[in-house]
């Protein structure tokens, strides 16, 4: 049996070795992307698209999988730097590709601000002033872009994204910054707020495996990504999870 496609168990055994040296696929599992995954109210276990291709890679591989949820982006990351995760769920960014070999993305997710509603901004290029003060996950995607791309604003580091309104509010911040979602459902619990009406960011969100497994692994890897998105189990999962907003990538995005 050859290995040209991921569609079944690879027959080069040292390739599985390569994703789980342990025996185990440990898959990082961010539970501060609500558009990634949440917690099932009913079971309290991990659900969502990244759990869904978690499983289903799992399965191809032939071997266990154990979920490593944590509450940040920046936590997830330090998961697979400290060897406690074998492949993880990021948004490509360069600086975390240092360490991590990153797939094509599976879904887009948009980056909006959020305000209150009675303050003077009504557009992203207002933000980037002196004395605007702008609160984001810390290590979170929006936090690494901003870094980049804020040269006169302040960025109040708040320690996860699902945290970032409750921090907006309790420091009496300027400007939000977050996954829409969240931010519309944070927003919707507080009243006083609104999101600006154009993105200022678009997350390609894609699977991660830590450089040092190989190039066969990040190809294999990438294959995979690339057929779950394509043959529509992207889509199907994220109607399963409820989720809406995120965009399914397809190839070239």
């Amino acid at each position: 049996m050859t290995q040209s496609t991921p569609s079944s168990i690879p027959a080069d055994q040292s390739l599985v070795a390569q994703f789980a040296p342990h025996g185990t696929l440990r898959a990082s599992i961010n539970l501060g992307n609500p558009v990634l995954a949440n917690l099932d109210p009913k079971t309290g276990a991990p659900v969502g698209v990244s759990v869904d291709l978690a499983t289903e890679l799992a399965k191809r591989l032939g071997v266990p999988l154990q979920l490593v949820a944590v509450k940040s982006a920046g936590n997830s990351v330090e998961n697979i730097e400290q060897d406690k995760a074998d492949i993880g769920f990021f948004a490509v960014d360069p600086k975390r590709a240092q360490e991590i070999s990153f797939t094509g993305p599976y879904v887009l997710i948009e980056g909006f601000y959020a305000v209150r509603n009675d303050s003077p901004i009504t557009a992203n290029e207002q933000v980037d002033k002196p004395g605007i003060t702008v609160a984001v996950g810390k290590g979170s995607a929006y936090d690494l872009f901003l870094t980049r791309e804020l040269h006169q604003a302040t960025i109040v580091r708040i320690p996860t994204s699902p945290a970032v309104v409750q921090g907006f509010i309790d420091q009496h911040l300027s400007v939000a910054a977050g996954v829409r979602q969240q931010l519309e459902q944070d927003a919707a619990k507080v009243g006083g707020m609104r999101i600006l009406p154009q993105r200022f960011m678009v997350i390609r969100q894609a699977m991660g495996v830590p450089k040092a497994r190989g190039d066969a692994a990040a190809a294999y890897l990438s294959r995979f990504v690339e057929e779950m998105a394509a043959s529509g189990f992207v889509a199907a999962s994220l109607a399963k999870n409820g989720i809406e907003g995120a965009i399914v990538a397809k190839a070239g995005d």
